[in-house]
């Protein structure tokens, strides 16, 4: 009896057992689906339909982005959900998966601020926020997961400091990204309890105070970023036993000092040193040479003095070397060994030195740099001598900068063979002599010299120049050859201040691409050609100062002008009132006595009769024509009123201004001007997506103005994606219409974690596409779209036309859209349309050679070049 009693008792306790476990699985299953519906509900906005399976119908654990558990197969340990343009806030419930250990919402449209729950996820060892739109502060209770082992929270509009409790207490923490924020606030000491950290990122903030020289202790530290803050002071001395230290950039703050000697002996395995942007002072110490894995240098912008090290050349790895607008001197031969050293570094592939205080003759060992150089500029030196010819021998180099300095001689012919040669730049020496025809590049300044003889036929017939010339303030002579018309892509022409003759070619019409052309201060001579009438982007035109004749053109008051300046001729006739003619501030007439009429803001005489423009035709003639349009009128009336209305809406309102003479049009943008642009990458601004990247709206300063702009994001793990931006760089750089749209610049550089970052930046088409105004979406945030009128659809119609023609039959090869509908068809602020292509295919083409520019903020940027012969473009 005693044994059946003991037996039921065991039955009922384990059955008690078993219910309750069985209650609490349940209950937990409950408590994970829960949260996770919770968290839906929270998301406003899902275009691709991520979520779409979170549903009853499948269970919890079978829903996209979600992870359960090998032990516990009903607890939920991951939520991935990155890149999925999810918009809303992110749920407080979240907290209450207990088992959660990665919690991955990168790259969405997320807004309001973190919450203090996540703080009660105890076995957390990822949270991956960034690129998003999240505000507040970090919640200090993120301090509570002691399991955490990276946090990401970078390109965010966090706020308020670094919580301090954070580094005190997650001593797990291996990565700690905060960058792209607006921080403040001091680094907190407590960085040093992080004895497991590798990477720490907190560029692009606003944090000030010193560095804390805690950081010393964190001897497993590789990567240490603080670029574009306000941190002042001196570099602890402990920061230089940080054997394992790979990236250490301090670039764009307020520190100071004299680097000690002995700095370096200690980063043997440094690889990229920034140091840009601050107000470092002394001498560039020797033991750099040292760190023997150096690849990138990057010392712009700072106060070190004396000359640059011989012993640079002992780092054969090295890439990048940035030491441009310091103090640094070169007084005697000696000072410039670093150039016979730095022949040693064969991966040598930027060297910039310019804007310091290099004095003597440039070595020819020069030459001996190595053969994948591609970006090298001695610029802004007291340096005198002459060119070396040697330097032709460096064959793949994009950008060549000599200018302004005293250098004197001849160009050297040899630079002909520098045939991958897009920018050369010898402005303000005291070269002499003639331009050598043999040259072939993209860019050509030659201004400021003591250059004679006529422009060569070679040199300005030249396909590849597509982005300008400056042959200004020299002594050439000579007529302008008829060759200039096979300059069909070339954006600047500046001859000014010389001695040319003859009249304007014809065949000028022939610069389809052409804005800006400066040839006044020269001999010449004749009437304006009516083929100018043919180039409607030209904005600036000067021809002043010579001794032009004749009347000034109508048709010049329906082309794109913003500024004319045809003072000092000897122009006669009535003055056209309509278009750049109509004030003071676009139009300088000084100087043609025999000008009449005009606008009334010009204040010239009236004109009468007896002027050059009536007196040569008779009374009669005039009637005859006078009848003769009159009996035509009926049948072209509408046709006129057409093309009134449409000449109407595409007036520009533009702020008038003086535009700088020989200025590429392609601004110079770095990283961190786009960053700062598009709030951090924001998915906020995010406006499209295309085969090989993300297109953000940004603002920023084009030609003084603040303007909207686009920016293409490369995803440069897309298979391809490198080549489709080397193609889209050369093709947008070649074609271009006012009717495609315009590509402002182009950014190759390197992001803050030193990897690899391709952008293009375009004009921003605020009245969207065409397919928004044919169909316009009910849920759309925004004002519907009005309806389009006829005269609007035609004027659509003709703009697409015209750029499809060009295209086809005038670009400089034939180009191919495959991919034309509503969509790509997008509408300027007068509602003039714009073509939209990407580039995904290249034929024929040859191999890629990187333009380079330097910016104050270190970063490589520029076009990459290719000649294609047939491209193809595809959305």
């Amino acid at each position: 009896m005693k044994r059946v009693y003991l037996l039921s008792t065991h039955l009922l306790v384990l059955g008690l057992v078993s219910s309750s476990f069985v209650a609490e699985s349940a209950n937990d299953n409950e408590t994970d689906m829960s949260a996770l519906m919770s968290f839906k509900s929270f998301i406003t906005g899902d275009p691709l339909r991520a979520l779409s399976s979170w549903n009853s119908s499948h269970h919890h654990c079978e829903w996209q982005g979600v992870i359960c558990g090998r032990r516990h197969p009903e607890r939920v340990t991951a939520l991935v959900l990155p890149a999925q343009q999810l918009s809303g806030h992110i749920s407080l419930s979240l907290a209450n998966l207990t088992f959660l250990k990665k919690l991955d919402l990168r790259q969405n449209r997320l807004i309001g601020s973190i919450p203090e729950d996540l703080g009660r996820l105890s076995r957390l060892k990822l949270l991956n926020l960034s690129l998003n739109s999240l505000h507040g502060r970090i919640p200090s209770s993120l301090s509570n997961c002691s399991n955490l082992e990276f946090l990401h929270l970078k390109d965010n509009s966090l706020q308020g400091t670094i919580p301090p409790s954070l580094t005190q207490y997650c001593r797990h923490l291996k990565f700690l990204s905060l960058k792209g924020n607006r921080l403040l606030g001091s680094i907190p000491e407590s960085l040093g309890n992080l004895t497991n950290a590798v990477t720490i990122d907190l560029s692009h903030n606003t944090v000030s105070g010193s560095i804390p020289s805690s950081l010393g202790e964190l001897q497993f530290l590789q990567f240490f970023y603080i670029i574009g803050n306000n941190v002042t002071g001196k570099i602890p001395h402990s920061i230089y036993n940080i054997s394992s230290m790979i990236n250490l950039e301090l670039g764009d703050n307020k520190l100071e000092g004299i680097l000690p000697p002995e700095i370096f002996n200690g980063f043997s395995n440094l690889k990229k040193l920034y140091l840009w942007g601050n107000y470092f002072k002394g001498q560039i110490p020797v033991s750099l040479s040292n760190c023997s894995s150096l690849a990138h240098i990057d010392l712009q912008f700072n106060n070190f003095t004396g000359p640059l090290p011989s012993s640079i050349g002992k780092l054969k790895s090295l890439y990048w070397l940035a030491v441009n607008s310091n103090q640094l001197e070169a007084n005697k031969p000696r000072d410039w060994g670093f150039i016979d050293s730095m022949t040693n570094c064969t991966n040598l592939q930027l060297f910039d030195i310019s804007n310091n205080r290099l004095r003597g003759v440039i070595p020819n060992t020069i030459a001996n740099f190595s053969a994948s150089i591609y970006y090298l500029r001695v610029s802004a030196n007291p340096i005198s001598g002459s060119i070396p010819k040697g330097i032709a021998a460096l064959t793949n180099l994009t950008t060549l900068g000599i200018d302004q300095t005293f250098l004197g001689g001849i160009i050297p012919k040899e630079f002909g063979r520098l045939q991958n040669l897009q920018l050369l730049s010898l402005s303000n020496n005291m070269m002499v002599g003639e331009v050598p025809a043999t040259l072939a590049l993209a860019v050509f300044d030659i201004s400021n010299n003591n250059l004679v003889g006529a422009i060569p036929k070679e040199i300005i017939s030249l396909p590849s120049l597509s982005i300008g010339i400056n042959f200004s303030h020299n002594h050439l002579n000579g007529s302008l050859p008829l060759e200039i018309g096979f300059l069909k892509n070339i954006e600047t022409i500046d001859l000014s201040n010389n001695k040319l003759s003859g009249e304007i070619p014809t065949t000028i019409d022939g610069c389809q691409i052409l804005r800006n052309l400066y040839i006044g201060r020269n001999m010449m001579s004749g009437t304006i050609p009516s083929t100018l009438r043919n180039m409607r982007g030209l904005q600036v035109l000067d021809l002043s100062r010579n001794s032009f004749s004749g009347e000034v053109p109508q048709f010049m008051t329906r082309m794109a002008l913003q500024l004319l300046n045809i003072s000092f001729n000897n122009f006669e006739g009535q003055l056209p009132s309509e278009g750049v003619f109509m004030n003071l501030s676009t139009v300088d007439i000084r100087g043609n006595p025999k000008l009449c009429g005009g606008a009334p803001e010009i204040h010239l005489r009236k004109c009468s009769l007896d002027t050059p423009t009536h007196r040569h035709i008779p009374r009669s003639i005039l009637v005859t024509l006078l009848s003769i349009a009159g009996a035509f009128l009926c049948l072209i009336s509408m046709m006129l009123c057409f093309l009134s209305h449409r000449h109407s809406l595409r007036r520009l309102q533009r702020r008038k201004h003086a535009i700088t003479v020989m200025t590429p049009q392609h601004m110079n943008i770095s990283y961190h001007d786009l960053l700062k642009a598009t709030s951090g990458f924001s998915s906020e601004n995010v406006i499209g997506m295309g085969g090989f990247g993300v297109v953000y709206k940004g603002v920023m300063a084009v030609e003084g103005l603040s303007t909207s702009v686009a920016v293409k994001v490369i995803n440069l793990e897309q298979r391809g994606a490198s080549r489709s931006f080397l193609s889209e760089c050369e093709t947008l750089r070649s074609v271009r219409h006012r009717n495609l749209i315009k590509v402002l610049s182009c950014c190759s550089s390197i992001d803050q974690r030193g990897n690899e970052f391709k952008a293009l930046v375009f004009e921003y088409m605020p009245n969207g596409s065409l397919e928004e105004w044919l169909h316009p979406k009910e849920s759309m945030d925004q004002q519907p779209f009005e309806s389009l009128g006829i005269t609007q659809r035609l004027n659509i119609a003709i703009d697409v036309a015209e750029a499809l023609d060009y295209l086809h039959e005038h670009g400089p090869g034939p180009v191919v859209h495959c991919d034309l509908k509503p969509s790509n068809i997008l509408l300027d602020n007068e509602m003039i349309a714009h073509v939209r292509f990407w580039i995904s295919e290249i034929f024929d083409s040859t191999r890629d050679h990187d333009l380079s520019i330097h910016d104050k903020h270190g970063w490589n940027q520029g076009f990459d070049w290719l000649h294609s012969s047939r491209v193809r473009i595809w959305e």
